[in-house]
C-alpha cells in the first residue's frame, strides 16, 4: 500500500479528494501524515477529522520559501512517517534542493493550470485574465524550478463567460 504524506497551506480541498478516494477504495493508499505551514489551516482540521497525524511547521519569517529550521523540521517529521510519496496539495512554498535531493522523484505537486501555461501563484486568475477558453489541473513531479517538473497527468476544463476564480477552482 502506498504511504502518502500531504503538505498544504490552506483549505485542503485536494487533500480531501485524496482522502475520499482512499475511503471509496479508488486509491490503494494510506495518508501517513498531513503537514501545513499555516497554523490554523483548514487542511489540519481535515486531518484531525479523519484521524490522520497532523503537524504545523513554522516557516517564519520567510513567506514563500521552505529552508533552514523549517526545512529541517519538515524532514524530521517525514523521516518519522517514511512516506513513499509526498503530495504538495496547495503548499504555497518553494521547495529547495536539499529537500528535493532527499526525495528524488517522490514529490508531486497539484497545480491549477495546464502547465506550462500559468505557472506560479494565482494560476486561475492568470487564465481568466488571459481570456483562454480552457484551463485545468496538472499533476507533476517537483524539480528545482517553479512548476517545471515532468508532467504526470493533466485534466482540462472549459472556461465559460460566467466563471469566476472560485467556480474554476471548484471545476
Amino acid at each position: 500500500m502506498l504511504e502518502i504524506a500531504i503538505l498544504g497551506s490552506g483549505n485542503g480541498s485536494n487533500c480531501q479528494a485524496i482522502i475520499d478516494a482512499i475511503n471509496d477504495n479508488k486509491l490503494n493508499a494510506k495518508i501517513s501524515c498531513i503537514i501545513s505551514d499555516v497554523k490554523d489551516a483548514r487542511i489540519l482540521i481535515r486531518a484531525q477529522h479523519n484521524r490522520i497525524p497532523s503537524y504545523f511547521i513554522d516557516c517564519s519569517p520567510l513567506r514563500t520559501v521552505l529552508k533552514d529550521n523549517a526545512e529541517n523540521n519538515l524532514i524530521s517529521v517525514l523521516k518519522e512517517h517514511e512516506p513513499d510519496i509526498i503530495v504538495l496539495a496547495g503548499f504555497m512554498r518553494i521547495i529547495k534542493s536539499k529537500f528535493l535531493s532527499l526525495y528524488p522523484n517522490k514529490i508531486i505537486n497539484i497545480h491549477p493550470s495546464l502547465l506550462p501555461e500559468f505557472p506560479g501563484l494565482n494560476a486561475v486568475k492568470q487564465a481568466l485574465d488571459a481570456g483562454v477558453s480552457e484551463t485545468g489541473c496538472t499533476v507533476h513531479y517537483v524539480d528545482d524550478g517553479i512548476d517545471t517538473g515532468k508532467i504526470i497527468l493533466q485534466k482540462k476544463v472549459p472556461i465559460s463567460k460566467n466563471d469566476s476564480i472560485e467556480s474554476l477552482m471548484e471545476k
